[in-house]
């Protein structure tokens, strides 16, 4: 079975750091996109940031350009987000997925907290 173990999350004060973990295990495919989501309080849960398998491809959404940076240790089968400059929006669960195909793995949440 996928699994996705998602750490790193915290208390953070506005304009600190953090990074989020993402160790994935249970699969071995040639290709795949891997990345997290967020979800605030009330709110949708939103796309972050992605990186396909060959880390070529990256994806951040606008909200997080030029703060946040996604990499991946493939030795590890683990991804990260480094978080900088954090705001009090940021304030969110954050899950990891996985999308292999036409399926959707999802880790449980880390939570994030931007105190102001």
């Amino acid at each position: 079975d996928v699994q996705l173990q998602a750490s790193g999350g915290g208390l953070v004060q506005a304009g600190g750091s953090l990074r989020l973990s993402c160790a994935a295990s249970g699969f071995t495919f040639d290709d795949y996109v891997i990345g997290w989501f967020r979800q605030a309080p009330g709110q949708e849960r939103e796309g972050v940031s992605c990186i396909s398998r060959s880390d070529r491809d990256t994806y951040y959404a606008d909200s997080v350009k030029g703060r946040f940076t996604i990499s991946s240790d493939k030795a590890k089968n683990t991804v990260y987000l480094q978080m900088y400059s954090l705001k009090s929006e940021d304030t969110a669960v954050y899950y990891c997925a996985i999308v292999i195909g036409p399926r959707h793995y999802w880790g449980q949440g880390t939570q994030v907290t931007v105190s102001s």
